[in-house]
């Protein structure tokens, strides 16, 4: 029985699948494989490296600083997240909270982190051959919002967020051979995807990434799909659907620490029914 665990990641609202994996470790409840999409991926890197409230201060802590996210950065970087800053700065073997490099390559528990190709539009699947000590940059890719941030680039090639080209990859998970799949929504679950803000963004990217602006278009309709798809192999006990009936107040880049602190505490409370399934 090989079982998966899927983060879709959301910005800040990640703090809520952040909870539920703290919970998973609280338990010892182990996974083997781990999908992340954007900020979903950094959420299962700690998990992976059995670091524990790791990106719990990231969210609630560090994304408070002007350094990790403001207009300045987006000003003189083109971006309002300092990718740099969060995975390299912080989370090298010397930064202020380094990412457990050893645990992380040493766990068995395969390791996916999506991305998307802004050239193509397409998505792009790195694993932890890809991932070397102090050389963060699929994450950095994976959670690349368009506009918000610049694309980022690994050997030549721009990739933005995971979440253009495979927003839900189930059927990812299920084609490495997962039976049965831990989803985590950080909306609640039956919240529809509209593709109004998606493409005010995509108008701003489209002269120079059409795939990437074409990608952001259908973000909505490949998420609502995704979910819908979860929701048919959930009945069949494939799949295990974990998401907030609250978002507390906390959207992509918003910054409360006390909403965050409150969307978390619903993801350990949550973590409960991922127990269940793995019994």
């Amino acid at each position: 029985m090989k079982i998966g665990v899927i983060d879709v990641g959301g910005g800040f609202r990640s703090v809520y699948a952040c909870g539920a994996l703290d919970y998973c470790l609280d338990q010892n409840i182990r996974f083997d494989l781990g999908i992340g999409v954007s900020a979903g991926s950094a959420n299962l890197a700690s998990y992976i490296a059995g670091q524990r409230g790791r990106n719990f201060t990231f969210y609630t802590e560090y994304g408070l600083r002007k350094r990790y996210a403001s207009l300045r950065n987006f000003i003189l970087k083109r971006s309002f997240i300092d990718m740099d800053y969060v995975y390299s700065t912080l989370s090298d073997h010397d930064g202020e909270n380094p990412l457990d490099y050893d645990a992380l390559q040493s766990n068995p528990m395969e390791f996916i982190v999506v991305a998307t190709n802004a050239e193509t539009g397409k998505a792009k699947y790195f694993d932890k051959r890809d991932i070397r000590q102090d050389k963060y940059d699929v994450f950095k890719a994976s959670s690349s919002i368009p506009f918000v941030c610049k694309p980022y680039f690994i050997q030549g090639t721009p990739y933005y967020d995971g979440a253009l080209g495979d927003p839900v990859p189930l059927k990812k998970a299920f084609a490495l051979g997962c039976d049965r799949v831990v989803l985590l929504l950080t909306k609640p679950e039956n919240f529809i995807r509209t593709s109004e803000k998606d493409d005010k963004i995509a108008a701003l990217i489209r002269k120079k990434y059409p795939n990437a602006a074409h990608g952001l278009h259908q973000r909505a309709n490949r998420y609502n799909k995704g979910v819908a798809l979860a929701q048919e192999y959930a009945k069949q006990g494939k799949v295990l659907i974990v998401a907030p009936d609250d978002t507390c107040g906390v959207s992509t880049l918003s910054r409360d620490p006390t909403n965050m602190k409150r969307l978390y505490d619903k993801g350990c409370a949550d973590g409960e029914k991922i127990k269940a399934f793995m019994s």
